[in-house]
């Protein structure tokens, strides 16, 4: 019997989507879902929106109280965590990289490092030295998965994802959508996603 299916869109410039990316596989597994991976951008979307920065940045209050949840949460599931000193930051390079890795064995894992690379490690991820050496320690070649970025079909890919995301009305990352088109935004929806998706 066919697992149940659980989208998780994601953005690497969104801290939130950062944490769910390191609970997601283990939740997934416990709970019997298949979760794909659906890397997207949120700048766009945003500046649609009216919107010309990170709320973190926009909303100063809000953003220094979303920084400690972030780091309380961060602690809690057991994870390194180092606010970014470049914030936000481009995820483009980097998303490309990741939809060439999820047709192949090493996406989730480029996705984790990624992650864990700019929240944990404050390295910039729009460097390709840096994305470099992420491919690097996972034995990936690196001069032909960056020459895969300049291909059409990824360019393209992130382009309809972002675009599906709009049409989909998201607002945030990450955002998890079920087979039936539910909807759920946060790190902690995750959970109630995984129950959704089952249904």
């Amino acid at each position: 019997m066919q697992k149940p299916v659980l989208d998780f869109w994601f953005d690497f410039a969104s801290v939130y989507s950062f944490l769910a990316s390191m609970r997601i596989a283990p939740l997934a597994d416990d709970a019997g879902v298949t979760v794909r991976w659906r890397p997207f951008l949120l700048g766009p979307i945003f500046a649609a929106q009216g919107m010309t920065d990170s709320p973190f940045n926009l909303f100063p209050v809000k953003g220094k109280h979303m920084i400690r949840d972030v780091q309380r949460s961060a602690e809690e599931i057991g994870v390194g965590f180092r606010w970014p000193d470049a914030f936000p930051q481009s995820a483009v390079l980097a998303s490309r990289v990741a939809l060439i890795g999820l047709k192949d064995s090493w996406g989730e894992d480029f996705c984790r490092a990624v992650f864990h690379t700019e929240y944990a490690e404050n390295r910039v991820i729009s460097e390709q030295t840096v994305i470099a050496d992420i491919l690097t320690k996972l034995k990936v070649p690196v001069d032909a998965t960056f020459a895969g970025t300049q291909a059409e079909d990824i360019k393209a890919e992130l382009r309809e994802n972002t675009a599906e995301a709009q049409t989909r009305g998201f607002f945030g990352a990450p955002t998890f959508t079920t087979a039936s088109g539910e909807m759920f935004w946060g790190n902690d929806r995750l959970e109630q996603a995984l129950r959704w998706a089952k249904k």
